[in-house]
């Protein structure tokens, strides 16, 4: 079977690679000049563990393969996937002019049936809108060439984008035909051999899916934070209420973590978009508005612990941050809590030594041809960014930020106080360890 994927970006990239890895010939085209070049020497654009290997792999098996324009391979491939960026509008609307740009392309240039297969997250009713591009410019040819539209949205967690798709807990997919269901059915039979967990469904319910997915796991976040503050002023230990609610069967411990707020390119953009579908249609999605608002705040808890602490006199201090990326094992900083508490440091006047273990380079690009950077020493290391610090913020829970030496610190650092965004440490450890220890919800 040979597929083409449009687009090289997170889903894109890891999708066609994984794809290749179970013997589909896969021809990824981004129209990115420099970053098709780069693939094809095997310099991976985005950091997930063993991604790069498994690229380089496949290029050398010649299944894997990187082209700049989509009509190279378009009459040669059974299906194409769209995994083009849908980027928030100002509104909070998914912008859907990738998408409309490869349905009009394929439109232009098909040939033979073609199974269009949308994977990037986009809102209901874009499988339709992208129907009526492609048959626009088959008119506009006065050609009748038979196609399909689907919808099979991504459910990949980063950091574990690899092991998620080889072995997915459920494929979705939305589709009209017999004939788009058998082509993906004979695509993804090889990743689920012993319990073929693909879930068919129309195609409205596959894109709502996607969306109602991210939004319910905000949710649980946004819920599990207000709870955690709460505890606080109560006197109770979110950790406690946190196993106590988790063995529930009814709720599971999924998503229980309190901390200081979820960031990333999916679930704030995913959040933004079904509040901004819902009106659209004159409906008022209260909940995830108060989910957004909740996260929102949630990621300042740490300066305001920090200006509690201090008596909001915290002009010339040295704070430590640890961990920049949303989350461990990306170099994603998108909507990172990290960058809300790095400016807002800045903005009350300290001075910031930041260290992650890959998303320097991509905060330096955030912060650069800004005021901002000017505050920032970006540490070599996890012990040179506590010296002289007045405090250290922990606000991405990387592994090697679990075990460090307390003692090292405590001589590094002017105050050995460490405020704690991830819940990571043990309080009475902390204690015997002679640091000062402050966590969300207890």
């Amino acid at each position: 079977m040979k597929i083409a994927i449009v687009g090289t970006g997170y889903v894109g990239l890891v999708s066609g690679t994984c794809f290749a890895e179970m013997g589909v010939d896969v021809t990824c085209v981004d129209i990115d000049k420099q970053k098709i070049e780069n693939l094809k020497k095997g310099i991976i654009p985005i950091y997930e563990p063993g991604l790069e290997d498994m690229v380089l792999r496949n290029q050398q098996a010649n299944r894997l393969h990187f082209v700049t324009d989509l009509t190279d391979c378009l009459n040669e491939v059974d299906m194409v996937f769209s995994a083009v960026g849908t980027p928030p509008d100002e509104d909070g609307s998914a912008d859907l002019k990738y998408v409309l740009q490869v349905a009009r392309t394929i439109g232009q240039h098909m040939t033979k049936h073609q199974l269009i297969v949308t994977k990037s997250t986009v809102p209901v009713g874009t499988a339709k809108l992208v129907k009526e591009a492609v048959q626009k410019e088959l008119d506009k040819r006065g050609e009748k060439i038979d196609f399909d539209v689907a919808s099979n949205p991504e459910f990949l967690k980063e950091g574990a984008a690899i092991k998620d798709f080889m072995s997915p807990d459920r494929v979705v997919v939305g589709v009209e035909t017999e004939r788009a269901k058998e082509l993906l059915s004979k695509l993804y039979r090889p990743f689920l051999l012993n319990n073929f967990r693909v879930i068919f469904m129309d195609i409205p319910s596959a894109e709502m899916t996607k969306y109602a997915a991210n939004a319910m796991l905000a949710t649980r976040i946004s819920f599990m934070n207000d709870v955690a503050n709460l505890c606080e002023i109560v006197g109770a230990d979110v950790n406690m209420v946190r196993k106590g609610i988790g063995s529930d069967s009814r709720i599971g411990n999924k998503f229980l973590y309190p901390g200081c707020g979820y960031g990333g390119s999916c679930f704030p953009k995913d959040v933004k978009a079904l509040i901004h579908t819902a009106q659209e249609k004159g409906y008022d999605m209260q909940v995830l508005r108060a989910v957004e608002f909740v996260n929102e705040k949630q990621k300042e808890i740490l300066f305001d612990k920090l200006m509690h602490y201090y008596k909001h006199t915290i002009a010339g201090k040295t704070i430590a941050v640890w961990g920049l990326s949303f989350k461990p094992e990306t170099d994603d900083i998108r909507e990172a809590p990290a960058l809300v508490l790095i400016e807002k440091l800045v903005k009350a006047g300290c001075k910031v030594r930041v260290f992650d273990p890959i998303a320097i380079d991509e905060t330096k690009k955030r912060f650069t041809n800004t005021e901002t950077i000017k505050q920032i020493h970006f540490a070599s290391d996890m012990y040179d960014a506590t010296v002289n610090a007045d405090a250290l913020m922990v606000a991405t829970e990387w592994k090697e930020f679990r075990l460090p030496s307390w003692e090292v610190i405590k001589k590094s650092m002017q105050k050995a106080v460490v405020f704690d965004g991830r819940n990571i440490y043990d309080s009475q450890d902390m204690k015997a360890s002679g640091i000062e220890y402050y966590c969300i919800g207890k």
